[in-house]
């Protein structure tokens, strides 16, 4: 029986399972960014059209985009890899998230200091949309998934 190499097989095998996680992702982003789309496309649908500005602010950033200014928490952010992010805000719309789940009564302050506010009602459009989607991305992506472990795997034997 010949002597195998623990280490020189233990190496190739750590070198497969690091080039798998790369190809799967490579063909996986595709169904995630079409997911993201599919996202902020019912949430355009469902968003309230006063002026238009809350609907052109919802965009989709792909993995590793930086997000709009403002979209995310005030500020910017990069998406991982393995993400596409769906936002709703710009410097000029910044109220999303004011309108996703309204406002209390409470008292104005700035230029309109010491009047009432009746605060508003929550016209949800984004966690609908989200409810909507998430059935169609799921399999989406299981789908992707799918198909880039098949691929790994036909590669791998081919070689």
């Amino acid at each position: 029986m010949p002597k195998t190499d623990l280490t020189a097989q233990a190496a190739r095998l750590a070198k497969r399972l690091e080039a798998i996680p790369s190809a799967i992702l490579a063909e996986v982003r595709p169904a995630l960014v079409q997911s993201a789309e599919d996202l902020a496309q019912t949430a355009r649908a469902l968003a309230p059209d006063d002026e238009g500005d809350l609907r052109a602010s919802i965009v989709v950033t792909g993995p590793g985009q930086m997000t709009p200014a403002y979209a995310e928490g005030g500020g910017k952010r990069t998406a991982g890899e393995n993400q596409a992010l769906v936002t709703v805000g710009n410097p000029e719309q910044r109220h999303g998230h004011l309108v996703e789940f309204g406002t209390e009564p409470h008292q104005n302050k700035g230029l309109f200091e010491g009047t009432q506010h009746p605060g508003t009602e929550a016209q949800p459009f984004l966690l609908p949309a989200t409810r909507l989607t998430q059935d169609r991305t799921k399999r989406r992506i299981g789908r992707a998934i799918s198909r880039a472990v098949r691929n790994a795997a036909k590669e791998r034997s081919d070689a």
